[in-house]
């Protein structure tokens, strides 16, 4: 039996909202209590970490990230409006990448990665284009992602190596989505073999050094390989390997049963067959399905829909939730669009139709984003036991009146998205994720978003968003015994230090409690717009240290 005792701070624990330490027996608490009774603990235990006064919370999980892309995206060309605030920046940015990448591949073969680009943040708002590519990197292959993921903007060369320039999807400009961009990415994530598993431990260092102990991996044909994804799950299997867990998810459309089984038997370990099985596109590519046109499209006989593209019809949601609930994992869906949300509804309804409610319900369907609930659909969601994984960042990153969901659809449709209080009210199981690297790797963040969305009504309280980042994805995965530091819960935990807690005296001995605490609440940090963000310290899954600065 291995111990650590954690001592001399705060803990962030409902069952005693006063507590300053804490003991982990071989990853699971056994207890929690105040700094004179650790005093008598510190003998018996292996390790003893002296917190000086920072907070212990439970980790973080994130429900919605895309490991390999966000591996790959840390090491590829930053263009986002931090790095690269003008277009020119971005373009010199991406001649930078092509020099250096030129020193290990002279020959000009290997594809330069770049991604996060937003020409709303640039004073032309003008997207890059192939020719700019070309130019700018000496006709080398690149594939540079838009900050949304939905699509991308490719070199010559690497259109046609991909054959994306013959698909539909396709622009002259070099622009990319649909299956133009698959084919694109295809090519682009074709690895060598010693980068993909740098691309995913680099993604899974960075969640665990932002105090995250779990990700739930979105991974989809467009995205990794299935051998990828077993690679991975791997790599996250063992704590002792000093990595968080990955809960794996793969989002691969079933007709049957069959191919249900066919999924499991190659990949026994996914708890479900959902995530990025899109029901829609993204609002950022135009692409959602709107039940009304986008405002920022003049409708063309020629062209796409205006009101956006429906990828899977009702009747094929619920053929996919009927085959794979008689598996028993979890499934589920992608959904941006309200017209995406009416299709997901009928589809649920066909689904109780053949599984019965009961059943359905119990599979506990999953639904990806969801910006878009209105009462008729928020009855049906609660009727059939389905939860949200939802990402705040991306109201904070794209919301607001002068932000790419307004310039989309109209700020009277914008300004109804993402209602989290509604959801949360109403008895909806939330899960916050990143999406990462559509937005980053960053669990505050999305705290924060959530207590100051746009709409004061739909706002949520900071224990309520907390619990929704950390507890909400234990729970959404089916894991209801995790994501509390209490006693018999595993050790997934993180410590912080932060300026938003004030450190006092007290009889009980040093320790650090908000007026949340003072009134019988767990302690959590100051989010108010403009407080600096915690710093983490340590973070441990199962009693194992992932990341750990008191070593």
């Amino acid at each position: 039996m291995t111990s650590t005792l954690y001592r001399n701070g705060a803990v962030h624990s409902s069952a005693d909202p006063f507590a300053e330490a804490l003991l982990v027996d071989d990853g699971v608490v056994v207890w929690v209590g105040a700094e004179d009774t650790a005093a008598g603990l510190a003998a018996r235990a292996d390790r003893v970490i002296d917190l000086d006064g920072a907070l212990v919370t439970p980790a973080f999980v994130d429900a919605h990230v895309h490991v390999l892309e966000t591996g790959l995206a840390l090491e590829s060309v930053d263009l986002s409006p931090a790095a690269a605030p003008t277009r020119a920046a971005a373009l010199d940015a991406l001649a930078a990448g092509a020099r250096a990448l030129a020193a290990s591949d002279p020959g000009g073969g290997e594809v330069l990665l770049a991604s996060g680009w937003d020409e709303r943040a640039w004073p032309e708002a003008a997207p890059l284009t192939r020719e700019d590519l070309d130019a700018a990197c000496g006709g080398r292959p690149v594939y540079a992602a838009h900050a949304g993921l939905h699509a991308a903007v490719v070199s010559t060369s690497l259109a046609a190596a991909a054959g994306a320039d013959r698909v539909p999807g396709w622009d002259p400009a070099g622009l990319v989505a649909g299956e133009a961009l698959a084919a694109a990415r295809a090519v682009a994530q074709d690895l060598p073999p010693q980068r993909r598993p740098r691309a995913y431990r680099r993604a899974l260092e960075r969640a665990a050094r932002l105090g995250v102990a779990a990700v739930h991996e979105m991974s989809t044909p467009r995205t990794d390989t299935r051998a990828g994804l077993a690679e991975l799950v791997a790599l996250g299997a063992d704590p002792a390997g000093g990595l968080p867990l990955v809960v794996a998810y793969r989002g691969e459309l079933c007709a049957s049963e069959d191919d249900a089984r066919a999924l499991l038997a190659e990949l026994p370990f996914l708890r479900g067959i959902a995530g990025d099985i899109a029901v829609d596109g993204s609002i950022a590519a135009h692409t959602a399905a709107m039940r009304q046109p986008y405002a920022d499209i003049v409708a063309s006989a020629a062209g796409p829909d205006p009101r956006g593209t429906l990828t899977l019809s009702a009747e094929q949601v619920a053929a996919h939730l009927a085959a794979v609930c008689a598996v028993g994992v979890q499934a589920g869906f992608h959904v941006a669009g309200d017209r995406a949300m009416d299709e997901l509804v009928a589809g649920l309804e066909a689904a109780a139709g053949r599984l019965g409610g009961g059943p359905l319900r119990a599979a506990r369907p999953r639904v990806e984003h969801a910006p878009f609930v209105d009462a008729a659909a928020l009855a049906s969601l609660l009727l059939h036991g389905v939860s949200l994984s939802v990402q705040p960042a991306h109201a904070a990153a794209w919301g607001g009146p002068d932000g790419l969901y307004a310039a989309r659809l109209g700020a009277p449709r914008a300004d109804i998205m993402a209602p989290f209080a509604d959801l949360q009210s109403a008895g909806i199981p939330l899960a916050f994720g990143s999406d990462s690297p559509a937005t980053p790797l960053d669990p505050w963040q999305a705290v924060r978003a959530a207590l100051t969305h746009q709409d004061e009504t739909q706002r949520l309280s900071a224990r309520a968003a907390f619990r929704a980042h950390t507890r909400g994805g234990w729970r959404l995965a089916g894991v209801d015994h995790a994501g509390e530091l209490r006693v018999g819960a595993p050790a997934h935990l993180a410590v912080w230090r932060s300026d938003a807690y004030v450190v006092q005296s007290s009889g009980r001995g040093l320790s650090s409690w908000s007026e949340e605490a003072r009134a019988g609440q767990p302690v959590l940090p100051d989010l108010a717009p403009g407080a600096p963000e915690p710093e983490c310290l340590h973070t441990a899954r199962d009693g194992v240290p992932l990341f750990d600065t008191f070593a």
